[in-house]
């Protein structure tokens, strides 16, 4: 079935990844809400301050979104963080804070949005992993762990949804140019690079795209897919 002008709800979407995924499905029709917690979006999408860690804001933020326009019928569970640490010396608040973010938050906003879509009987739930869940990353064991749970998340929705009309799937980003990766050193994005094939970052418009696809009417008969906007990294894994 094709949709146009579907609610579409971005967490994260204030920046980075999540303002280009937002700006293109916008451009696109659909009418675009983002969730932040610093810098409010650009003009033109809807924002709601939101921690999504926190159940009573994420009842909120849907009753909000359905407000201005409509429930919830794609979802792209974009937000999360990074508290890097090797893990001998990582603090359990460091490990529970991106658990929360990246993996339990993400599973909150799937209940509630799939609630909806149930009874429309059509939806996209999009969870952007990173392909640190894939290959591993040293100082990143929360991180990885907590993106490596979102696939197993999206393959048993896919079960569990499946006969509703409804798709999960995932898309895996390698090294992207944002302003966290700009923060990091160059010896360690070198590393990345060293093992990217296509020998250079990818742009969150890539990444966009890609979210844009698994969204679309075409690709109906995609389901518990892991999508690697990688240019190589982890190639095979």
């Amino acid at each position: 079935m094709t949709r146009t002008g579907r609610s579409v709800l971005v967490t994260g979407g204030n920046r980075g990844i999540g303002l280009a995924i937002a700006r293109d499905l916008a451009e696109g029709g659909d009418r675009v809400a983002v969730t932040y917690r610093g810098t409010p979006p650009p003009p033109g999408l809807f924002g709601v301050s939101c921690d999504v860690t926190e159940p009573e804001a994420v009842e909120t933020l849907f009753e909000k979104v359905a407000g201005e326009q409509g429930p919830v019928e794609v979802l792209v569970a974009n937000a999360g963080i990074t508290r890097d640490a090797l893990l001998l010396s990582m603090a359990d608040r460091d490990v529970d804070d991106v658990l929360d973010t990246n993996l339990r938050a993400v599973i909150r906003l799937a209940k509630k949005a799939s609630r909806r879509m149930l009874a429309e009987r059509w939806g996209r739930l999009i969870l952007v992993s990173s392909s640190a869940a894939f290959t591993g990353s040293p100082g990143q064991t929360n991180y990885a762990a907590a993106k490596a749970g979102l696939v197993g998340l999206a393959r048993s929705l896919a079960w569990e949804l499946g006969g509703h009309g409804i798709t999960v799937n995932v898309v895996s980003p390698g090294l992207i140019d944002t302003d966290m990766t700009r923060g990091l050193g160059e010896r360690r994005r070198r590393q990345f690079l060293d093992r990217t094939p296509l020998g250079r970052p990818g742009t969150p418009e890539e990444v966009a795209a890609a979210v844009r696809f698994l969204a679309s009417a075409e690709a109906g008969y995609l389901t518990g897919v892991v999508l690697p906007v990688s240019g190589g990294l982890g190639m095979g894994i």
